[in-house]
């Protein structure tokens, strides 16, 4: 099974660039919440470590949703799943790294720029990390 072409369907990516920051908004405010939860949990001694828990919280839920169940809180909220190009859903290793490189993206100005730009031009709407791992977001109801 491969992914229907944008060409031929472009209906299936249609406002996948609005449904993708709408589960960014959920999933950062789900992140903020976890953060919260061990900055209090310990105390408050979290907050010395608050940059290394932040973006290992980031990781762990992105990577546990997307290897689990295909997609964040937000990506099911906003009906969108992650596949690889093939149209399979990506194996743990594949989620890991999507996680890893999205966490390690965020944190600079240039490669939030790049995937912003690549969602709008390529036809699968991926980002950059997509592009690098061969996967895409798709709307949840291709699949039904």
């Amino acid at each position: 099974m491969t992914l229907p072409d944008p060409q031929l369907h472009p209906e299936l990516y249609r406002d996948l660039v609005l449904k993708r920051f709408l589960a960014w908004v959920v999933d950062a405010l789900v992140i903020v919440a976890l953060v919260t939860v061990v900055v209090l949990v310990t105390v408050l001694v979290a907050l010395f470590f608050l940059p290394v828990i932040a973006v290992t919280i980031s990781i762990v839920y992105r990577w546990f949703m997307l290897s689990r169940y295909g997609a964040t809180l937000g990506m099911m909220l906003a009906a969108i799943d992650l596949r690889q190009l093939d149209g399979r859903q990506p194996d743990p290793v594949v989620c890991f790294f999507h996680a890893a490189i999205f966490s390690v993206g965020m944190s600079f100005v240039v490669p939030q720029l790049i995937s912003i730009v690549l969602m709008f031009a390529t036809g699968h709407r991926q980002g950059l990390n997509d592009v690098i791992l061969g996967t895409t977001m798709v709307n949840r109801w291709l699949e039904a």
